[in-house]
């Protein structure tokens, strides 16, 4: 079983990752601790609101043993098959380039040693140099195809110069490898030469940082077309919630009816006291149902499926994946026993009154095999913790330390713990992780993953 993984995203979000095989089912569990002090509860965060805004789920086709000298070349001229079939071709090799480059450059940065690191970047430059002469063989005549190949070439240009440019930056410095830096630069300055030779971008799209980075993230989706799942999100229950409310609103109307009509049978004048008594009637009418109808749809929802989440292909529309979501927020008493074990285990001091909610994710894949050079697709969940720190106060303290007879101070800052226990589950196994997000106003300061004595249980 593939182990989930749960990564910082961006300041304030974090991501969750697993792999998925053909025809596999796979259920995903996410309680969180949230303190009381923070001020997260159904009536200041609801579950619809954090869901639509804050919640996001992405699919894939995934290889996890992509790298350059493996990218596999399915680029294919206009004449060898239709338009569609060139760009999702020319779709996947530039998408399996930009991963494979990716995954390289990460293990590149992590070598400290010049002598390790230049060859293997020098190795990595020659690869893409290769790979690129490969896409830029043949160009399309066509104006329809130009416009997708010149997206691509545009963006991986830019990409590969970026890239090279970070390891650069963040490479070891050493006087014995000036040769290898400098036939970096020259692969940098290169392709930058190119895309100007081109005419890809225009003077001032690349004066300004943000509109030249905006353009190659837009650039990103569209080779992500036919590779990266197209989603579609349906909202369950919608039309026994309706039933709810129609049943609601029958009952207390015919109770309503029933006090009317006792009225006009005592009052046989219309008179001051029984507009006054009418009035009444339908302002309590008012004021009950709604709270009624919040009440008893919150009982009969509870438990059951709020979204589905469909992946379909970009080009056959065929539906890959089918996502069912869940999100509410828990009693005590309904936390499962194994969960709440693993929140028991904290020091005593950490043991404060807490907000449980809860998300679930289940996978199904419905497809029977994939593309060509892929046996796995990739899920990922991205959860923004914007929303849980609206309430939070704000301002920083202030520390104070006797140093001799000197009086030091330091600036310290507000921060709170969310814990969170991650379920992963399939037909014959359960994989439980538990982790302790620190955060304050502004970003996640530390995601700490707490280890679990037993793991994985045989079910």
């Amino acid at each position: 079983m593939n182990k989930v993984k749960l990564t910082q995203d961006e300041n304030l979000s974090f991501k969750v990752s697993h792999q998925l095989l053909p025809q596999e089912s796979q259920r995903i569990d996410l309680y969180f601790s949230l303190p009381v002090e923070m001020g997260i509860d159904p009536s200041t965060l609801s579950e619809e609101n954090y869901f639509h805004s804050s919640i996001k789920s992405h699919c894939a086709y995934y290889s996890d043993k992509l790298h350059l000298p493996l990218v596999r070349s399915r680029f294919i001229s206009q004449n060898k098959g239709e338009q569609s079939d060139y760009r999702l071709n020319l779709n996947l090799y530039s998408y399996q380039i930009r991963i494979a480059l990716d995954t390289d450059v990460k293990q590149a940065i992590k070598l400290k040693s010049p002598e390790e690191f230049y060859p293997m970047v020098i190795e990595l430059a020659e690869q893409t140099q290769s790979l690129l002469k490969k896409l830029r063989r043949y160009t399309p005549p066509d104006t329809k195809l130009s416009s997708y190949f010149e997206n691509a070439d545009n963006y991986l240009s830019w990409h590969v110069e970026q890239s090279f440019l970070k390891l650069l930056a963040k490479g070891p410095k050493s006087s014995d490898f000036t040769a290898e830096r400098e036939f970096l630069f020259t692969l940098c300055t290169d392709e930058n030469d190119y895309r100007d030779s081109n005419h890809y971008n225009s003077q001032i799209t690349l004066a300004d940082p943000n509109r030249i980075t905006n353009k190659m993230r837009l650039l990103q989706r569209l080779i992500e077309y036919g590779v990266v799942f197209q989603k579609q999100t349906r909202t369950l229950n919608t039309n026994l919630q309706r039933l709810v409310r129609g049943s609601v609103t029958a009952v207390i109307m015919a109770f309503v009816m029933v006090l009317v009509l006792n009225a006009r049978s005592n009052f046989t004048e219309i008179t001051v006291m029984l507009i006054a008594f009418l009035g009444l009637i339908y302002g309590l009418r008012e004021i009950f149902k709604e709270d009624l109808t919040s009440l008893i749809w919150r009982i009969i929802q509870r438990g059951r499926p709020k979204w589905q989440n469909l992946f379909t292909h970009s080009v056959n529309q065929k539906r890959i994946v089918q996502q069912t979501l869940w999100l509410e927020y828990l009693r005590n008493k309904d936390l499962p026993e194994t969960v709440n074990k693993l929140f028991q285990k904290r020091r005593q001091q950490n043991k404060q009154p807490a907000i449980l909610l809860h998300f679930r994710s289940d996978n199904k894949v419905l497809a029977k095999e994939f593309l060509p050079g892929y046996d796995k697709l990739q899920k990922q969940l991205f959860f923004n913790l914007t929303p849980f720190v609206r309430f939070l106060k704000k301002g920083e303290g202030r520390l104070y330390s006797l140093e001799g007879k000197k009086i030091s101070q330091q600036a310290v800052e507000r921060r709170y713990q969310i814990n969170l226990v991650l379920v992963q589950t399939t037909k014959k196994q359960e994989h439980l992780q538990r982790f302790k997000i620190t955060l304050n106003r502004s970003e996640i300061v530390n995601i700490e993953e707490i280890k679990v004595n037993e793991e994985i249980n045989d079910l």
